[in-house]
Order: structure tokens, then sequence, then C-alpha cells
């Protein structure tokens, strides 16, 4: 079907009060929401959650199909595309690249090893190391996936999160014990979660590895679910030095918050 008189206005109109193009704008919002609702959606349900009619919605995705963006499935509803996939993985790399000078500050001002973690799927994927000066330091390298419920960072993430959510992630990923802190129950990491949510940040205390503690917030407004971290031995990381690092976290976490939106500010 050729393109109706609707579409060409659409491409060709700049979004109001933005300076760019609506149908881009609408384009990108409709994958947003798509990856929103788990990756697989209908046109009707596209419709309802935008507001925009279904064919204006149908015009978007035939050509985020035809881009790869999008795949339709044999149950005739649309789910993103693997071309994403290559787009996502340079993004996270990106992503980690910005967030070194920052990391590097928390090992400038705290002593111990800086990381930064995403929530990819319903793993904790590490983006970004900086490590301590100490001779004595936490290594994890960059790339390494863990789950989250035995970790600082996975507890930050996670922690407004609904509960519902929390235990059916759980649910699909089990609670192995990394240790014997690890914490192996639902109603257990739930608890930990509220924990966290008094406190403004999480705490991984010997769960991940035997000797070694780790403080976590998240970034806020981040762009995709992110924390950052900082993790040293337990000798070294302790309640007195706890009180002491994690205002240093939050601020640096604002800050990175800041640099992140300021990435997409569109330059004169």
């Amino acid at each position: 079907m050729p393109p109706s008189s609707a579409s060409t206005t659409d491409a060709a109109k700049p979004a109001a009060g933005s300076g760019g193009v609506q149908s881009l704008e609408r384009a990108f919002d409709l994958l947003e929401r798509m990856a929103d609702a788990g990756g697989e959606v209908g046109l009707s349900e596209l419709s309802a959650s935008s507001g925009l009619p279904l064919p204006t919605i149908h015009r978007l995705m035939r050509t985020l199909v035809a881009c790869g963006y999008v795949r339709q499935q044999p149950n005739r509803r649309y789910a993103l595309g693997p071309r994403l996939i290559r787009l996502g993985e340079s993004a996270s790399r990106l992503l980690g690249t910005w967030a070194r000078p920052y990391l590097a500050r928390l090992v400038e001002e705290t002593g111990e090893t800086a990381n930064m973690a995403l929530l990819d799927g319903d793993e904790i994927v590490y983006v970004a190391q900086v490590p301590s000066k100490h001779s004595m330091r936490m290594f994890t390298e960059v790339g390494r996936r863990v789950l989250p419920h035995s970790t600082g960072v996975g507890k930050a993430l996670l922690a407004h999160f609904p509960p519902d959510e929390v235990r059916a992630l759980l649910a699909r990923t089990g609670m192995p014990a990394a240790t014997e802190k690890t914490i192996t129950t639902p109603d257990g990491f739930l608890e930990a979660l509220e924990q966290v949510r008094r406190a403004g940040y999480a705490v991984d205390d010997n769960e991940q590895e035997i000797g070694v503690r780790c403080l976590a917030v998240p970034v806020p407004d981040s762009p995709t679910a992110a924390a950052i971290s900082i993790s040293g031995p337990a000798g070294r990381v302790t309640e007195a030095a706890t009180e002491k690092i994690v205002p240093v976290l939050r601020t640096v976490a604002n800050e990175l918050s800041e640099a992140l939106a300021n990435t997409s500010a569109p330059r004169e």
C-alpha cells in the first residue's frame, strides 16, 4: 500500500517545541514502549498506551520491520528485532566509557575499587571498573554477569521494582548460594530490598565473595537501569567507613546522571 499523505506529513513535520522530526520521535517512543512491555506487543496495546491512532502505528511499525528493528511474529504481534542488539551492545560500551571519570573520582575519594553495572534481562552485567590503588583490592571483570540476589548493585537496581516482578525474576533465575551469607529465599531478599529503600543504599556483606563488602546506589534517571558501587576488603569497608562512603556514592551517582542526560542534549 503506498504511503498516504498523512504519513508523508508526519515524516516531514517537526515535533512541536523540539526541532525534531515527529515520526522519528514516535518510532523511538514505540520501541521504548515495546521494551517496557517485555519486548513483544500488539498494535492495539501500543495504541492504548501511546494514544496514537492504529493507522499511524501500523505505518511506523512497517518501517521498523523493514529496517530490522522490529519483527512481526507468527501470531501477528510485534517483537523487538535483532538489529537492536548491535546498537545496545555499542551503547553499553559507551556508557561504561562515559562513566569511567566518575568511577575514578570514587576511587580517589574512597580508596576502593569502583564499578558500574546494568540490569540486562534477569542478570547484572558489569560495564566499567576503576581499580583501587591498594595492593589488596577487588577485581570484577568488565562484561562479567552475575545474578542480582547476591550483589549490592543487584539490590540497588531491584529495590524499587514491584514485589511481584522481583519474585518472578527470582523464580526464573533461582537463588543459588555464592557464599554461606548469600540470601537464598524470596522473602529474605524482599526484606533486604526494604532495608535498601529505608537506607537509600545497598550492601553486599560477604554475599558474593567471603571477605568482600560492597556498597551500591542506583544512578537516578539513567537511560537504562544502572548502579555504581565500591567494593573492598571487609576490614576496610567497615560500618564507620560506610558512613563516609555512601554520601560520596550518592553525589557521584547524581553527577553521572546529569552527565548522561546532557549527552542527549541538542548542540547549537
